[in-house]
C-alpha cells in the first residue's frame, strides 16, 4: 500500500509538529543485567545464556552493579535527578524474543528523571538552540533476537519459518525518554536527528557503550504527533521502532510529518501504533497498535530489591563525568582554528576523537582532518566498516603525515603507505622502505627523466624557452608518471626551467 503525503511546506503552513524520542543504550558490561553470562555482539546463537536470562522456574536475579553506577553517570551527564530509592517492575508481554514473557525494568520510579540537554543548529541567522527536556532514564533489560527466514522484507510476514537468538537476552539497557519537544517546525526534523547524533556523543564519552547503530548498541523510537497550528492539544502519536542511524532519525520524521498531515487533511484520524522504517524506501509500514501502560499489567518486582544510591555515591560518580562533548567540541575547534563547517563536518563524520588523538600524536589539525575524512572515511566506506574499526591508528596517520613533511613521501605515495597498513606490512617507515616508495630527489636520476620528458614533448619545451612558464607544468606530469610519483616535484620544476630558461 502507498501512503498518501502531503507536501513538507503544506504541513508546516497548517499543522504543529511535536516529536518524543526513546532512545535505548546497550551497556558494555562484562555480564548481564541480572546474571553472570557474558556478552559478545556475534557469538554463536544461544551460547551465552542460563536459566536466569530465560526465565527458567526457579533461577533468580541479581543487579550488576556497574550497570547502576553507569545509569547514574548517563543520568548526571543529562542533568537528571537521581533517584535516593528506585525499584525494578515487570513489563508483562508476549513475544518469541522474550524468554520470561516479561520484561524487567522500572515503570513509576526510574533512577534518573527531569534533565535535559541543549541541542544547537546552524542556522542562516547564527545558531540556534532547542532544550530537549528529559523526563527520564530508566534500566531494564534487552530483549533476544529473531530472525525471520525467507520472504523478501526479512519481517514476520511472508517468512518461511523464524529462529530466535536469546544471546542479547537480559544485556543492560538504559532508555531514555524525553518529554514532548514542541516549537521545531520546520526543523523538527534536523532537532531529532541533532538529538540522537549529540546523545550518542555523551554516550562515547563516558565510556559506558560503544554506542554503535549498526550493532543496535544505539537505537532510536521516534515518536510523532502532529496539532492543528496554534493548538495546544497534543495529536495522537506513532511510534516509530529501532531507527539505526542519525539519517534515517531524521528521514523518518520528516516521512511521519507528511503522512500524518495527508491523513489528517482528509478528514482521516491517526492509529496509535508502532511503525517500522524501511531504510532501503525511506518510508514507514504499520507495525501494531501500540499498547498503553496499563496494557502492560505493570507491578513491582518481587525477586529483587530495590536500589537506594547514596548521596556520596552519587557525587563521587558526578566527579567522574568527562568533558562536556559540546563544549569540548566548542573547546577544539577554538584551538584548531576549525571553520563552523569544518568541524560541522569533522562531527557528521564521526572523527572528532580520532582528529584530537592524531593531533595529539603530532599532527597539524588540518592535516589530520584531511586524512581522516578523505581518504580513511572512503576506505572505511569501501570496507563497509566504522571508520575507528578501519585498523589504522592516530598515531599512524600522524606517522605518515610526518613523513609528508619531512619530504620523504608525497600525498600520493602516501595513500600507497596507507595500503600498506591496512595490509598489515608494519608501521608507515618500514612500508616506505619495504616498498620502495621514498620521494627521489637525486639530481641525476630527476635530470636524466627530463631530459626524456623534453624529448617526448618538444613544443611544450619550446613554449617554456618563449617565457610560457606555466607549460612547465606538463613536463612535471610527464616526469611524475615516467618515476611513478616518486619525483620531487618541486625540485623537478627547478631543473625544468634551468634547463629550459
Amino acid at each position: 500500500m502507498t501512503e498518501t503525503l502531503m507536501a513538507f511546506d503544506d504541513v508546516l503552513a497548517s499543522f504543529d509538529p511535536a516529536l518524543g524520542l526513546e532512545v535505548h543504550v546497550e551497556l558494555n558490561t562484562n555480564t548481564k543485567m541480572f546474571c553472570g553470562c557474558g556478552q559478545d555482539f556475534g557469538a554463536e546463537p544461544n551460547t551465552l545464556v542460563c536459566p536466569t536470562c530465560l526465565g527458567l522456574p526457579g533461577a533468580m536475579p541479581v543487579v550488576n552493579g556497574k550497570a547502576v553506577e553507569s545509569a547514574i553517570r548517563i543520568g548526571l551527564a543529562l542533568n537528571c535527578s537521581i533517584a535516593e530509592w528506585c525499584r525494578f517492575a515487570r513489563k508483562n508481554y508476549f513475544y518469541p524474543d522474550m524468554p520470561k514473557n516479561f520484561q524487567t525494568s522500572q515503570y513509576d520510579e526510574p533512577i534518573a528523571f527531569e534533565g535535559w540537554m541543549d541541542v544547537t543548529l546552524p542556522g542562516d541567522d547564527g545558531d540556534e538552540t532547542f532544550r530537549v527536556e528529559i523526563e527520564r532514564a530508566h534500566m531494564e533489560e534487552d530483549t533476544g533476537k529473531s530472525l525471520h527466514v525467507g520472504g523478501a522484507t526479512g519481517r514476520i510476514h511472508g517468512a518461511d519459518y523464524s529462529l530466535v537468538d536469546y544471546n542479547r537476552a537480559g544485556i543492560p539497557l538504559i532508555e531514555i525518554v524525553t518529554k514532548p519537544i514542541r516549537g521545531a517546525g520546520e526543523r523538527a526534523p534536523e532537532v531529532a536527528r541533532a538529538y540522537v547524533q549529540q546523545l550518542r556523543e555523551l554516550i562515547v564519552a563516558l565510556g559506558v557503550s560503544e554506542a554503535r547503530m549498526d550493532r543496535g548498541n544505539l537505537r532510536a523510537d521516534v515518536n510523532l504527533s502532529l496539532a492543528p497550528k496554534g493548538s495546544d492539544a497534543l495529536g495522537t502519536r506513532s511510534e516509530t521502532k529501532n531507527v539505526n542511524s542519525f539519517r534515517s532519525v531524521e528521514r523518518a520524521v520528516r516521512f511521519e510529518m507528511q503522512r500524518h498531515a495527508a491523513i489528517l487533511a482528509a478528514g482521516g484520524s491517526i492509529l496509535q501504533e508502532t511503525r517500522h522504517w524501511h531504510e532501503d524506501t525511506g518510508i514507514t509500514t504499520s507495525g501494531r497498535e501500540k499498547s498503553d501502560a496499563e496494557d502492560y499489567r505493570y507491578f513491582p518486582e518481587p525477586d529483587l530489591v530495590p536500589v537506594a544510591p547514596s548521596r556520596e555515591w552519587v557525587e563521587e560518580l558526578r566527579g567522574t563525568l568527562p568533558e562536556n562533548p559540546t563544549v569540548k567540541r566548542a573547546r577544539l575547534q577554538a584551538d584548531w582554528g576549525f571553520t563552523d563547517l569544518e568541524m560541522r563536518d569533522t562531527v557528521a563524520a564521526g572523527v572528532v576523537g580520532l582528529v584530537e588523538e592524531t593531533v595529539v600524536a603530532g599532527a597539524a589539525p588540518q592535516a589530520a582532518r584531511k586524512w581522516w575524512l578523505s581518504e580513511l572515511a572512503r576506505r572505511a566506506n569501501d570496507n563497509g566498516v566504522e571508520i575507528s574499526d578501519l585498523g589504522v591508528s592516530p598515531a599512524q596517520v600522524a606517522a605518515v603525515q610526518a613523513l609528508v613533511e619531512a619530504g620523504t613521501i608525497n600525498d600520493k605515495l602516501a595513500r600507497q603507505v596507507f595500503d600498506g597498513l591496512l595490509a598489515g606490512e608494519g608501521e608507515p617507515a618500514e612500508i616506505v622502505e619495504k616498498r620502495g616508495l621514498a620521494v627521489v630527489s637525486d639530481d641525476g636520476a630527476l635530470s636524466a627523466a627530463i631530459d626524456t620528458a623534453i624529448a617526448a614533448n618538444p613544443d611544450v619545451a619550446d613554449k617554456i624557452r618563449d617565457g610560457k612558464v606555466a607549460a612547465a607544468g606538463a613536463l612535471i606530469g610527464a616526469v611524475m608518471k615516467e618515476m611513478r610519483g616518486q619525483a620531487d616535484a618541486g625540485r623537478v620544476r627547478e631543473l625544468i626551467l634551468e634547463k629550459l630558461t
